[in-house]
């Protein structure tokens, strides 16, 4: 894997009530990186909670138990024909019938068949390696400070793409593939919500490695805290301010009604 290139202590500054998480997709076997614990099985969204904690990098791969679709969506595993018809939303009240199921199915983001054999998950701190896609989880007030870092110096607009089921799809493949930052609410994803993986009110925000060095270097560069989202007053009188010096340059420049 290669090593880190960007420095990442800038995201250290938001202190985060969970670490962000990098995420490499391999086909070779990781070397120097401990496997995750096949007596501990869980989905690939809660692989992001355990490298929470966990004070090492770690690997999931296809010969391990997953507790949901995660190696389906990896294409490690195909996915069963009860399952790929629709059945599963249907049954658990997601869906109305299997057939609206089976839709939604054909718009979420996959690896295809033995592309990825291994996913490496590594917590900030211990980050060694270039992350394929960089996973925040934040509270709206950082989320929104990170989301503009992204149109800071590009105009770029926020775009959030997500199903009611497989939002580990859209939290980790789906940025990786297209090249565009994503951010979800777990507690609109059926799993996310049932298994409590993330604390309430969090937003998800997943950066892939086009986009970090741009974004860490905005954040360097750009003001966090803006007036205007002190207060509405605070707001009324910044935007008055700026509209009134605005025109008064405008109109000295031999601008205005000319």
């Amino acid at each position: 894997m290669k090593p880190l290139q960007t420095d990442l202590s800038i995201y250290a500054e938001f202190h985060f009530e969970r670490p962000p998480v990098g995420v490499k997709f391999q086909f070779f076997k990781p070397e120097n990186v401990a496997p995750l614990s096949p007596e501990k099985p869980c989905s690939l969204c809660e692989m992001l909670a355990e490298a929470y904690t966990c004070p090492e990098p770690f690997y999931f791969g296809g010969e391990f138990p997953e507790t949901c679709v995660g190696k389906i969506l990896l294409g490690m595993q195909e996915m069963g024909p009860f399952a790929e018809s629709g059945q599963i939303g249907e049954h658990l009240g997601v869906f109305g019938e299997a057939r609206a199921n089976y839709a939604l199915y054909q718009h979420v983001p996959r690896f295809q068949k033995n592309v990825v054999r291994y996913a490496v998950f590594s917590p900030m701190d211990t980050l060694a390696f270039d992350p394929d896609v960089f996973v925040l989880t934040a509270d709206p007030d950082q989320a929104e400070i990170l989301l503009r870092s992204m149109t800071y110096s590009t105009g770029e607009m926020y775009v959030s793409r997500t199903t009611p089921v497989m939002g580990c799809a859209w939290t980790l493949i789906y940025p990786f593939q297209s090249g565009s930052v994503n951010f979800l609410l777990p507690e609109f994803v059926h799993g996310m919500k049932g298994r409590a993986i993330f604390p309430k009110g969090s937003v998800l925000v997943s950066v892939p490695y086009r986009w970090l060095p741009v974004m860490t270097a905005n954040l360097r560069e750009m003001p966090w805290r803006l007036r205007a989202h002190n207060s509405r007053r605070d707001y009324l009188e910044e935007f008055g301010n700026v509209l009134s010096e605005l025109s008064w340059k405008a109109g000295t420049s031999g601008g205005a009604g000319r």
